[in-house]
């Protein structure tokens, strides 16, 4: 009798943690990009990054690198704890690279086990950032811009890894020259080693449409920034704002979309760690999975 109940009592167990698991399995879903968590990070990126864990993340962008160390930790013990509390590395943010230390980036983030080599702004002295303005741009030819692109990417390429160029608005917007950046770009460079990380709020910022790009230049975008837009232009948590998300869904596949990420760069009255799971909450209703 006390061995069927035992027997009894351990498949009740069993039933229970493959139901529970089943249960935050289905649960977890999308992609934060830590640049929304920036200040928690650097306080405590242990518990932080549970804490994005808990709100129902999957995956994770970082944006922490620093003198071989993601946020304070090896590549391996960084991909390592990711691994124990079940968040997958995806892509991380490199704005710092430069032709000599590319290969110990590009190493680096191989090891800490993520597909995406993404470049934020214009490496390599570039980018450039209007203060009183608060308005972006870049110095320097496209053509330029397009052969480190291309350099870069096949230093990735070599030991499997992606490059991604990463948007804000300028881009999206005709140069001096008359010249959108974008359309350079995805012109002039080989979808084998260049591909890019739409931001779909700085690409409604400059006024053009992400599914236009899709249609135009189909396969190129493999991962996105989901941030939204209030009324007033400025950053909000998902399905607060003005962006209509569920249309730009519709064409993910065309975009050739594989993952994507909530970023909101300022979270203003509202606290980073809260705002993520509103987010998150907003990605549900409007269907992302």
């Amino acid at each position: 009798m006390n061995r069927n109940l035992t027997q009894k009592g351990i498949f009740t167990l069993i039933f229970t943690l493959v139901f529970t698991l089943s249960f935050y399995a289905q649960d977890s879903f999308g992609g934060l990009a830590l640049y929304t968590v920036r200040d928690n990070m650097g306080e405590d990126a242990k518990t932080t990054l549970q804490k994005v864990a808990d709100a129902g993340y999957a995956y994770i962008e970082a944006a922490g690198y620093n003198e071989g160390k993601f946020y304070g930790m090896e590549p391996q013990e960084f991909k390592s704890y990711l691994e124990s509390i079940g968040l997958t590395p995806v892509s991380t943010h490199m704005g710092m690279v430069t032709m000599e230390n590319a290969d110990q980036l590009i190493a680096d983030t191989k090891a800490a086990g993520f597909e995406y080599f993404t470049i934020p702004v214009p490496p390599m002295g570039m980018f450039t950032f209007n203060r009183e303005e608060r308005t972006m741009g870049m110095k320097g030819s496209m053509e330029d811009f397009a052969d480190i692109l291309t350099t870069l990417g096949k230093k990735c390429e070599a030991v499997g890894l992606k490059l991604l160029y990463h948007n804000h608005d300028f881009e999206y917007k005709d140069n001096e020259d008359g010249i959108k950046p974008i359309d350079y770009l995805l012109e002039n460079t080989d979808p084998k080693y260049v591909n890019f990380q739409m931001d779909l709020y700085w690409v409604t910022r400059a006024e053009a449409d992400p599914v236009a790009y899709f249609e135009k230049y189909p396969g190129r975008f493999k991962l996105w920034h989901v941030k939204d837009m209030d009324e007033e232009g400025k950053f909000a948590p998902v399905g607060e704002g003005t962006i209509d998300f569920k249309r730009i869904l519709d064409k993910k596949d065309t975009s050739g979309m594989v993952k994507y990420f909530v970023e909101q760069d300022m979270t203003w009255d509202k606290k980073p760690l809260e705002v993520i799971e509103i987010s998150h909450k907003g990605l549900k209703e409007i269907g992302f999975k």
